[in-house]
């Protein structure tokens, strides 16, 4: 069987000594708060295809995390790796704002033609956090107001203006002194732990009511404010999927008020929840669009992609942008773009995230849904949270347990990650060509580890 459907492989338990002399020399070398290192943990990657990583000890996992939702078509898609090899032994590099690679303006066209209706032009940037701040300048410049509503347990990066409207305690603290005061927070609809209860259409209803007294109330903060950021479903929040009328909601609130509405779907977007666009489920068109990620399947791309009313609030340039960057529109990421696009159209990988999606939540919910120690099993596509907790009546988060589970599964040759705002949620997003072997793989190593938990 080809390396990209094996299932796994453990030859030396990991981490095995290749990855613990790399962990002690990266140690050495890179500032200690970027990789957490344990005895446990990490491994690290030697190669990837598919839904296969394989470590420097040799050991093959079945990856669900599709490498934080990047490898949506897979690892090392042979088209995006050929596309890569091609422009690369033809332009590695151009001036993208001032004499601009060919290849930028048919990636462009392309964006226009994949993005939702009416989102036809945009700004190119080499991460999301990048993307999220031009989409922030966008709707400053647009709408003559700084500030923006965000959300609760909403995660747009770390760079100081995506971190100003990220709401995450623990990314923001160090840095507090130096955040500007852009951002008004409201709840998301978490309906598993809202202070509005917890039946999703109810608990819908009730942010939309909340989000509507911030921005008419005077004297609540919300002052200034002229655009919503939202993620349609929440990625490290937890996969938390929002009730179906909650994003119509956003849109009516931002329509009636004149307010941008700014989706981030550096997560969500190309396919994770099987739709092309997460917003797409519900038929909402946002002003400006946010995606990354999946959009190059390996490379750091991203785009702001909006309207051109919206967009056209911009400067004409007079030879010196006032927002770009010396890889803007980067020849690789342009190519790798618009060979994971046609990939994700030509193989039907969009339609395949919905129906594999659907079928391991389902498989997911027959295997964990009466253990004792699981809460809530939630997802959309390919996106799955299983939050766990310590008590299903009290409902208290038990991170702890989340972290055993990737440990104990890391030893069986299956990649996942932990997250949530209390790190207790079991986040699955793999690649949309798993096969169904290496999902039955994965669900037989869950067995064995929940079969260990304390109940």
């Amino acid at each position: 069987m080809a390396f990209g459907r094996l299932l796994p492989e453990v030859r030396i338990p990991p981490p095995g000594p290749a990855s613990r002399a790399l962990a002690a020399e990266l140690a050495r070398f890179e500032s200690p708060n970027v990789t957490y290192l344990a005895e446990d943990f990490p491994v690290f990657w030697s190669e990837a295809a598919g839904a296969n990583v394989r470590d420097v000890d040799g050991n093959v996992y079945v990856d669900l995390t599709a490498a934080f939702a990047v490898a949506g078509a897979g690892h090392a898609h042979p088209r995006v790796v050929e596309a890569i090899r091609a422009q690369a032994g033809k332009l590695l590099h151009g001036m993208g704002d001032v004499h601009p690679p060919e290849i930028k303006v048919a990636l462009l066209r392309e964006l226009a033609q994949v993005a939702p209706g009416g989102l036809t032009r945009a700004v190119l940037a080499n991460s999301g956090g990048e993307a999220v701040e031009a989409a922030l300048k966008t709707a400053a410049i647009a709408t003559g107001k700084p500030r923006v509503l965000a959300f609760h347990g909403g995660y747009h990066g770390l760079t100081y203006g995506a971190l100003s409207v990220s709401s995450r305690e623990d990314f923001r603290a160090p840095f507090a002194a130096q955040l500007p005061g852009t951002a008004v927070f409201a709840p998301y609809p978490y309906a598993y732990r809202s202070p509005f209860g917890d039946e999703p259409e109810a608990v819908a209803a009730a942010t939309l009511r909340y989000v509507e007294h911030l921005l008419d109330t005077p004297g609540t903060a919300s002052e200034g404010i002229g655009a919503m950021l939202v993620e349609p479903v929440q990625g490290r929040g937890g996969d938390v999927v929002p009730h179906e009328s909650f994003l119509p909601g956003l849109r009516r609130i931002c329509d009636e008020r004149g307010l941008l509405l700014i989706l981030d779907e550096i997560y969500t977007g190309f396919g994770r929840t099987g739709r092309w666009f997460a917003c797409q489920h519900t038929g909402v068109v946002p002003d400006l669009l946010v995606v990354g990620k999946a959009l190059t399947g390996g490379l750091p791309f991203a785009a702001c992609i909006g309207t051109d009313a919206v967009m056209g609030a911009w400067p004409r340039s007079t030879g010196e942008a006032i927002h770009t960057s010396t890889f803007l529109g980067n020849p690789l990421g342009c190519a790798a773009a618009l060979a994971s696009i046609a990939a994700l159209r030509e193989e039907r990988l969009v339609e395949r995230s919905a129906t594999l999606g659907q079928e391991f939540e389902a498989e997911l919910e027959e295997l964990l849904g009466g253990h004792p120690r699981v809460g809530e099993i939630r997802g959309l596509g390919m996106m799955i949270g299983v939050e766990l907790v310590r008590d299903r009546g009290t409902r208290e988060p038990a991170p702890e347990l989340a972290g055993r589970v990737v440990v104990e599964l890391l030893r069986r040759g299956v990649l996942l990650l932990g997250g949530g705002i209390h790190g207790n949620v079991l986040s699955f997003s793999p690649p949309f060509v798993i096969t169904e072997e290496q999902i039955e793989a994965s669900l037989q190593a869950l067995r064995e580890v929940f079969a260990r938990l304390p109940e």
